[in-house]
């Protein structure tokens, strides 16, 4: 049973005359007639009758057709399933973010996404730029979205926006009200840090607006986990960093840690967000990429 007779039985069906149905396909009407009779011998029935006055569907081509239908439609959508996954139209990306790329630059994305390639499903996962990297570089994400530009071999990158640096403090910290501060009065200060494979971009942000205000940070506890570090900024006078997007999300929830954020300057230090990409992809990274918002606001 080939799928050709299928297609020219199904137009006999619809059409109920041979020389309609031989236009339709394109075909001698002695190829059509060809076409029904391999079929029939392949069923083990006559499906078509036909005399000089009419042409009718027998009671197996009646039973026939409508499994006919069904076989040819998921071929054709076979096709087109396999088409726009050659193309990125389809398929599924694992997509590696954080705090400010999840608020400026997914949602618009996720949006084009669902509007132009409904075929692609994305997994998202919220990490450091350290962790996403790593998970980059084991293929365990298709697309990161991190500070900073990598230099390992064989990635590609683009910039997205600049995300400003302010201090995370609780809120009975001598701090709390003032609208900002000079980078150098941490000179002062404790300081709640994280280590640098963690995301160095930020890390040497931090550590180049002290150098260039002439101080030496006092690194007096050090945290990988963003939340861990409001927590402990909450209930002790320390000071811990957040872009500038997290910092607006500071307050908590009730019952949860209290914490402001106070804008530093002078220098206002300072990250670059990328997205990230190895140079072999497949077609569904180009399709991601080519849905991500083309200006996204800087988060000032």
């Amino acid at each position: 049973m080939e799928l050709r007779h299928l297609i020219s039985f199904l137009a006999i069906a619809e059409e109920l005359h041979f020389g309609r149905a031989a236009a339709r396909l394109h075909l001698a009407q002695p190829s059509l007639s060809q076409h029904l009779q391999r079929l029939e011998r392949s069923v083990g029935a006559e499906l078509v009758h036909r005399n000089s006055h009419e042409v009718r569907l027998t009671p197996a081509g009646e039973a026939f057709r409508e499994m006919a239908a069904d076989i040819v439609n998921r071929v054709q959508r076979a096709g087109q399933a396999a088409r726009a996954a050659a193309a990125g139209r389809a398929g599924t990306i694992r997509v590696g973010y954080n705090f400010p790329a999840g608020q400026r630059v997914l949602p618009a994305t996720l949006a084009a996404i669902n509007a132009r390639h409904a075929g692609i499903d994305v997994e998202m996962f919220e990490m450091r730029t350290g962790p996403q990297l790593a998970a980059l570089e084991d293929n365990r994400l298709d697309v990161a979205m991190v500070y900073g530009r990598p230099t390992a071999a064989g990635l590609r990158s683009r910039s997205l926006l600049r995300v400003p640096l302010v201090a995370v403090i609780g809120q009975r910290h001598p701090w709390a009200g003032r609208e900002q501060v000079a980078f150098g009065e941490l000179a002062n200060e404790p300081c709640i840090l994280f280590r640098r494979d963690q995301s160095s971009a930020m890390y040497d942000a931090i550590f180049s607006a002290a150098k260039a205000s002439g101080i030496r940070l006092n690194v007096a506890e050090e945290v990988d986990d963003p939340g861990a570090t409001a927590i402990i900024a909450a209930v002790k006078p320390v000071v811990g960093f957040a872009s500038a997007v997290r910092g607006r999300q500071a307050g908590g929830a009730p019952g949860g840690p209290r914490t402001t954020t106070v804008r530093l300057y002078d220098p206002v230090p300072m990250l670059d967000l990328h997205v990230v990409w190895h140079a072999e992809h497949e077609p569904v990274v180009d399709a991601f990429l080519a849905c991500l918002p083309p200006n996204p606001q800087d988060a000032l």
